[in-house]
């Protein structure tokens, strides 16, 4: 219980990203703590996509850069992108996909990999060229993006420290 308490306290967001490929290993074991997810009523709407393909990681890339009209990269470089979709016919859909989300973060840094939840999956995936791939994927339209998380091994000055935690985060009542 204290190694689990201490990387929920010592994860950070990395915002850098060598480009080695996240370890096999390592991925599954990301990928098998995002399926033991809590869902409501036990439903598993989640599905993952994770993409490694340089080309379709930077076709995303973009896709997710126009939402914000920004020229960078949202990725920052990650070599891995976990997509999580979930059915929107399960009333808890969006958070069963954010409890996969974080799952997904936590397991990685617990097994040595960075992350950052990178928000705009859905408007991502509600894109003409969003729709395409999830055609191509098999993936059904009842799906609506939840988060893209990324993953691979922190370059330097990628992770910041932590920030104190507010004052007032705990009401006792």
């Amino acid at each position: 219980m204290k190694e689990t308490l201490e990387d929920l306290k010592t994860r950070r967001s990395c915002r850098k990203y060598q480009q080695k490929q996240v370890g096999q290993k390592e991925l599954d074991a990301i990928l098998e703590a995002g399926k033991y997810a809590p869902t409501g009523m036990g439903k598993q709407s989640p599905i993952m996509v994770v993409i490694q393909d340089r080309e379709t990681l930077e076709k995303i890339s973009k896709l997710n850069a126009a939402v914000i009209n920004s020229p960078t990269d949202p990725f920052y470089g990650a070599p891995t992108v976990v997509v999580v979709f979930a059915n929107k016919n399960i009333n808890t859909y969006v958070e069963d996909g954010a409890l996969v989300m974080g799952n997904l973060l936590n397991a990685a840094h617990a097994v040595g990999v960075d992350s950052c939840f990178v928000y705009r999956a859905r408007e991502v995936f509600e894109t003409k060229e969003g729709k395409a791939l999830l055609k191509k994927w098999g993936i059904g339209d009842q799906y609506v993006g939840i988060g893209n998380c990324i993953l691979g091994y922190g370059a330097e000055g990628g992770i910041n420290p932590a920030i104190p935690r507010k004052s007032d985060y705990v009401i006792k009542v």
